[in-house]
């Protein structure tokens, strides 16, 4: 545990910009994150149990391509979210 770092050891020479979002855009941007981490925990998930399933492997690598593209086209509407969010956050910043 105590090579584990919370804070850096030299100081930041450079600007420091925190990063500060809006309240408003803070609930949406937290289920869209959290809505991401719960699709890519589902995913591997059924990863691990297709590529444990299956002892023909061109059938488990035809699951394995399938699953990955299924995972690939769920997650995208919540990657245009946060495209379309973090536009927008930096809109308000300028």
């Amino acid at each position: 545990m105590d090579d584990i770092k919370f804070h850096q050891d030299k100081p930041d020479n450079g600007p420091h910009h925190p990063r500060i979002y809006s309240p408003a855009f803070q609930p949406l941007l937290q289920s869209l994150l959290a809505t991401l981490a719960d699709l890519d925990f589902d995913y591997e998930k059924e990863r691990e149990k297709l590529s444990n399933a299956s002892p023909d492997t061109s059938i488990r690598i035809r699951a394995l391509e399938k699953l990955k593209t299924r995972h690939r086209e769920r997650r995208e509407p919540y990657i245009q979210q946060l495209a379309i969010l973090q536009k927008r956050m930096m809109e308000m910043r300028s």
